[in-house]
C-alpha cells in the first residue's frame, strides 16, 4: 500500500482523491497520515514535499481551503492540525499552528448561535436538544455535522496534549456532547440530524466509526457508549466500504477492541488507503489520530 500512495503523489507534493486529478488538502494530509502510520520516517522526501505544499496553502485567517483556488478556509484546517507538530520544522515549512487552533477554536455550528436560538424563541419553535452543544460546521456560517466535529475533537485533543487550555478543554467537551446528543435511534452516527422528514434516522458506518473515535478515553461503563461500540460491531461485519471500515476500526481500537484488519487497498482513493494503513497500525498499537 506504501508503494501505490507513493506512486500517486503529484510533482506539488500533494495527493488528489484519485490519480491523475490536482491536489487537495484533504487526501494530502490523510496520505501523510498513513505514511507516518506505516513507519515512514518525517525527514523522507515525499513526507516534506507534502508538508510543504500544505504550509505554502495556508490562508491569512489561520486556516485551510480544500484546493487552490478555493478562498474561505473550511473544516479541513482539522485534518492539518492532526499531522505531527514537529513536522513542519524538520522539513523547513513552518506551519502557523497558534493561528490554525484560533480558527478551529472560532468555528461553531449557527444553530448553536445567539441570534438562531433567540429567532427560535421568538417564533414559539422547539429546538433540537443538540443544538445547545456547540458542534463544528464543514465550513462557517453553516450548521453543525458529525464528521467535522468529530475531527475538530480529535484536532483540539492533539494540542491539549501539548499545550493544555481551558476553552480548548471547554470546546472539546462541548463537541462530545453534541456528538452524544446526535445518536440515532440504533445508537450509532449519522451525518447530522437524528431525524429527517418526521422519521427516525439510521447511523451509517463511516459517521459511527469518526464519532466514536472522537469519543475514546470517555468512561468505558457509560451505557450510551457501550451502546454505541455494539453498533460499530455490527457495522464493521457488514461494512463494504474500506474507508468506512477503517474508520470503524480505528474507533473499535481506541476504545480497547481488537476488530480484524481491514482489507488491503492495492487500489482505491487516495484516502481509502491512507485510512486502511492508518487503521493497521492502530491495530497494532499506534493510532496517529488519537497519540
Amino acid at each position: 500500500m506504501i508503494e501505490e500512495l507513493l506512486n500517486r503523489q503529484n510533482i506539488d507534493g500533494g495527493w488528489s482523491y484519485r490519480p491523475g486529478g490536482g491536489s487537495w488538502t484533504e487526501p494530502t494530509c490523510y496520505a501523510v497520515l498513513g505514511l507516518l502510520a506505516a513507519g515512514a520516517p518525517p525527514a523522507d522526501e515525499p513526507v516534506r514535499r507534502a508538508i510543504g505544499w500544505i504550509a505554502s496553502r495556508q490562508n491569512s485567517d489561520g486556516g485551510w481551503s480544500p484546493q487552490t483556488g478555493v478562498a474561505e478556509s473550511t473544516w479541513v484546517t482539522a485534518l492539518v492540525l492532526l499531522l505531527p507538530a514537529g513536522l513542519a520544522p524538520q522539513t523547513g515549512s513552518p506551519i502557523a499552528v497558534d493561528r490554525a487552533a484560533a480558527w478551529v477554536h472560532a468555528q461553531t455550528g449557527r444553530e448553536s448561535g445567539f441570534w438562531y436560538q433567540l429567532r427560535l424563541r421568538l417564533l414559539g419553535a422547539q429546538a433540537d436538544p443538540a443544538q445547545a452543544f456547540d458542534g463544528w460546521p464543514w465550513f462557517p456560517g453553516a450548521a453543525a455535522w458529525v464528521a467535522p466535529t468529530a475531527l475538530s475533537i480529535l484536532a483540539l485533543e492533539k494540542l491539549q496534549r501539548a499545550k493544555p487550555e481551558p476553552e480548548a478543554a471547554r470546546r472539546i467537551q462541548e463537541g462530545r456532547a453534541y456528538l452524544l446528543a446526535r445518536r440515532c435511534r440504533d445508537g450509532g452516527w449519522n451525518h447530522g440530524s437524528t431525524r429527517a422528514l418526521g422519521y427516525d434516522s439510521d447511523s451509517y458506518p463511516e459517521t459511527t466509526g469518526m464519532a466514536l473515535l472522537a469519543l475514546h478515553g470517555t468512561a468505558a461503563d457509560d451505557p450510551q457508549l457501550n451502546g454505541a461500540l455494539e453498533v460499530a460491531r455490527k457495522h464493521l461485519e457488514n461494512c463494504d466500504s474500506l474507508e468506512a471500515a477503517s474508520w470503524l476500526t480505528l474507533a473499535l481500537a481506541a476504545h480497547g477492541d481488537a476488530p480484524a484488519a481491514p482489507r488491503q487497498a492495492a487500489h482505491g482513493g487516495t484516502n481509502e488507503i491512507a485510512l486502511a494503513m492508518i487503521a493497521a497500525a492502530a491495530l497494532g498499537g499506534r493510532n496517529v489520530l488519537v497519540a
